[in-house]
């Protein structure tokens, strides 16, 4: 009998299990602590090795990685591998983007040796003090679960355990793998049983309560129902359920920004986007009105929300969550939506009839008929929705772009993703990475990242990425001036607010493209050029990388957002500037 019989490396057993959750690529940079995990990667046969400008880039990388392939395949999750110390801390602020967000994220940081970690030398990264866990205890702030490998006894069960957590909380975990661990030898065994993924289920009596106390205010709102989506049902897998219950209810359904394609908006009974107060008075009449609303994953943030202003009494509102359900100002805790929802199909499908004749607004594009041919928001958002094609991935970076293209309706199957809550600006450049890449290997289409010329200059190098990765995208850069969404909340004309004028279309080219070869970069100024180039054929199907810079006025922002900041300033300390 081989010595190694029945055994696998840890290195190895770790990427068999990412392989399970259907993980095709992961992200990072190399440094010396984990060049011996990174060697694994590279010569593995399913999963591909994208190395990324630098630690920061590659999590964001991973969180849009994550977004996408999640709503294909609901239990796959993104990788990030970075190094001890400096690595790890440089894509902290995408992890905590992550965890905010509830994105399921593996941190893997290769460490020194247990040997090292035990006798704490004076060793390169660290911080001259021996304190060799001050990065997981900073890990602990933004991660659901940490796991730092230290012996083969309890490696298998650790790295289950993280990845378990990962899926389950839809959360970012982190795993610390030492030099001298990777290619230590394990029992492969785990490897042959079932990988549970699925939550804790309801306890059968609670559940039982809480599914009558529903249909009973259902009942009593006469089906005057209307359903509210939100980013957790897609986060923690409840989408094919949430379709089960709209079509057996019939019940209207909107969506908040951050829950924005998870209903095909072209479904007949999709009414908009609900934002609170800036919500378009159609559609806000309609939400406030109903005498119940249904609410499905909610994230109530600020931006989210309208800045909380939500005018719908706790007493009218079921909260339907993925650790608990909300009746009125009732809690009921480890009620979850995955197992409570399909129950609620088959209890409330009794009144679709009456639900089918309430009527909704009609969520479509309307392009304004404008005295100038200059490009604003309020033009270029419903322009946009005409170039759209279903299985697009549309990537909107915090700003402008956050607040104008929540109001496109969108074709069926469209994935729109954003970062409204956590915000970091600069995210969307690396994220728009990691979405094209799971969407070219799951069969999709283009991915089109809007993005202003103030959050590029954060993140710009992983255009270089994309174009070593043959990705299908197209990058929309608002050149306007600088950090439009800052000045509006404060410092209208102050220099802060202000950036270089790069020369975008000669980004691609910079950063290894080759111009009208592997990529093609336009400048449009007005409303003909853009109009021209979004009719173009050839621009449509974007073979390969794509830039279009478009020329905006400085102290132009969509409705939206000037509404949004408005609101926020009355709460905020700011004088008047």
């Amino acid at each position: 009998m081989a010595a190694n019989e029945g055994k696998i490396t840890i290195g190895q057993y770790l990427l068999t299990r990412l392989e399970q959750l259907h993980v095709k690529s992961m992200f990072g940079v190399p440094g010396d602590f984990n060049l011996g995990f990174l060697d694994l990667i590279e010569d593995h046969k399913t999963i591909d090795w994208v190395g990324n400008c630098n630690e920061l880039n590659a999590a964001y990388a991973a969180d849009g990685f994550a977004r996408v392939a999640q709503s294909v395949n609901s239990r796959t999750i993104g990788v990030v591998v970075t190094t001890f110390g400096v690595g790890e801390l440089s894509a902290i602020n995408g992890i905590a983007g992550a965890f905010s967000e509830h994105i399921p994220v593996l941190h893997i940081v290769g460490v020194p040796s247990t040997v090292q970690q035990k006798t704490r030398p004076l060793l390169h990264h660290s911080l001259g003090d021996g304190r060799f866990d001050a990065y997981t205890k900073a890990a602990e702030q933004v991660t659901a679960s940490q796991a730092v490998l230290m012996d083969t006894q309890t490696a298998a069960s650790q790295i289950d355990r993280i990845l378990k957590e990962c899926v389950i909380w839809s959360r970012p975990v982190y795993l610390a793998l030492p030099t001298d661990l990777v290619d230590a030898y394990i029992s492969s065994a785990p490897l042959q049983s079932h990988f549970e993924l699925d939550p804790p289920l309801n306890d059968k009596d609670i559940e039982s309560y809480v599914l009558d106390e529903i249909v009973r205010r259902v009942d009593n709102a006469g089906g005057d129902v209307a359903l509210l989506v939100d980013a957790c049902a897609i986060r923690h897998r409840v989408v094919p359920e949430l379709h089960e219950l709209m079509h057996a209810t019939g019940f209207p359904i909107y969506s908040t920004p951050m829950g924005k394609s998870i209903v095909p908006e072209d479904y007949e009974r999709f009414g908009g986007i609900y934002t609170g107060a800036i919500t378009q008075p159609a559609v806000l009449n309609k939400v406030e009105s109903a005498k119940l609303i249904i609410s499905v994953g909610a994230l109530k943030s600020d931006f989210n929300t309208g800045n909380f202003t939500y005018h719908v009494p706790p007493t009218a509102t079921v909260e339907l969550h993925s650790d608990h359900t909300k009746i009125g100002y009732a809690m009921f805790p480890d009620i979850r939506m995955k197992y409570l929802i399909p129950k609620l199909s088959d209890r409330l499908k009794q009144y679709s009839g009456g639900a089918l004749q309430v009527s909704i607004p009609k969520w479509r594009n309307v392009v304004p008929d404008e005295h100038t041919d200059a490009i604003t928001h309020a033009w270029l958002w419903p322009k946009m929705g005409s170039f759209f094609r279903p299985k697009d991935v549309i990537v909107a970076e915090t700003g402008t772009s956050s607040f104008g293209a929540p109001e496109i309706a969108l074709p069926r199957d469209t994935i729109y993703v954003s970062q409204i809550l956590w915000g970091s600006i600069g995210w969307a450049v690396g994220s728009a990475l990691g979405a094209a890449i799971a969407a070219k290997q799951r069969g999709l289409g283009r991915t089109c990242l809007f993005v202003g010329d103030g959050s590029l200059q954060l993140t710009v190098q992983e255009l270089s990425t994309m174009i070593r990765e043959k990705v299908r995208a197209i990058i929309f850069v608002i050149n306007n001036k600088g950090y439009t969404i800052e000045r509006y909340i404060h410092g209208m004309e102050r220099k802060y607010n202000d950036v270089a004028d790069w020369r975008c279309t000669s980004l691609l080219s910079t950063l290894g493209g080759i111009e009208d070869k592997t990529c093609r970069s336009y400048t449009v100024r007005n409303k003909g050029e853009l109009s021209t180039l979004l009719e173009d054929e050839t621009f449509g199907k974007a073979d390969g990388i794509q830039l279009v810079e478009l020329i905006m006025d400085k102290f132009d922002a969509p409705e939206t957002l000037k509404r949004e900041v408005e609101m926020s300033q009355k709460a905020s300390s700011y004088s008047p500037n």
